[in-house]
């Protein structure tokens, strides 16, 4: 099979988000806002998720599975919202299909760097994204430019309460303090959140910070960088949807459990989509 026989050019296709779990959908709100014309089909690997504790090879394995889907469901742009498979796939995700636009989601350390005052940043992230070359190279630039410190804080299990929903219990909020206060001991005055699942503990992490002595805090969430990214990427393809007069249909996928995703949808971002699971899981 060839790339140019999988290759969508309607500009009426949609567009495809790939996430571990409900992380991606932080970043599905964005394109929603900014480009609410262009189809969506959103993808979640909620049966292997999440993928920061795993090793390179399984989430370069399911990344590019999870990929190929997407890519046989007509896709013409594929945005990777996830930190960890980004870090660890997306190369191999354009040099398996060199003309789809493929957008990566990468932690905001630019951003973080332009807006601290202390030049202390933390960086709550998974494990394996902080472990990534991808992410030490990014880090090494960005602090040797700018003299910014930053700080890496694996947060394992943290993604695990936002897969199970769990966004203000009381698990939840212990291991957000025990990730954010080391954090603000060391003088961050800025928090980038390294996982598309974090967005949606935003307030969970200002009070811990707050409740940790911090005095003012930034938090660099990517999201809407990745939006415009896309837009301007579907533009220069000359692939981007007429707008018209309501939103275009979103579709649903999961490995897990479709009424999971489908709850979530409603409870995270206040939408209603037909939710399936992918009947045999891609390996």
């Amino acid at each position: 099979m060839t790339i140019a026989s999988q290759m969508p050019t309607a500009v009426h296709a949609p567009v495809g988000i790939f996430d571990s779990g409900l992380g991606g959908l932080s970043v599905l709100r964005h394109v929603r806002r900014l480009l609410p014309h262009e189809a969506l089909v959103y993808a979640a690997d909620s049966a292997f998720a999440p993928y920061g504790g795993k090793d390179e090879a399984a989430v370069l394995a399911r990344t590019v599975a999870m990929a190929d889907f997407l890519v046989a469901q007509g896709v013409k742009a594929l945005v990777i919202a996830c930190n960890t498979a980004t870090a660890g796939a997306i190369v191999e995700i354009r040099r398996r299909y060199p003309a789809l636009p493929v957008v990566g989601v990468e932690p905001g350390l630019k951003p973080a760097a332009l807006h601290t005052r202390s030049g202390t940043v933390g960086v709550l992230a998974t494990e394996r994204t902080l472990a990534s070359r991808r992410f030490i190279a990014l880090e090494a630039q960005i602090a040797e430019a700018s003299a910014v410190r930053f700080i890496g804080q694996p947060c394992p299990g943290l993604a695990d309460q936002v897969e199970k929903g769990e966004l203000r219990s009381p698990a939840t909020m212990a291991l957000v303090s025990r990730f954010v206060e080391p954090l603000i001991a060391a003088g961050a005055d800025t928090l980038v959140l390294g996982c598309t699942h974090y967005p949606f503990l935003s307030a969970q992490i200002e009070s811990a910070a707050r409740q940790a002595g911090a005095a003012s805090l930034a938090i660099i969430d990517t999201g809407d960088a990745v939006a415009r990214q896309l837009a301007r990427l579907l533009a220069d393809h000359g692939l981007l949807r007429p707008p018209s007069a309501t939103p275009a249909a979103i579709a649903a996928w999961t490995t897990g459990s479709a009424s999971s995703l489908g709850t979530a949808m409603r409870k995270l971002l206040h939408l209603t989509a037909p939710a399936k699971r992918i009947a045999e899981r891609p390996d």
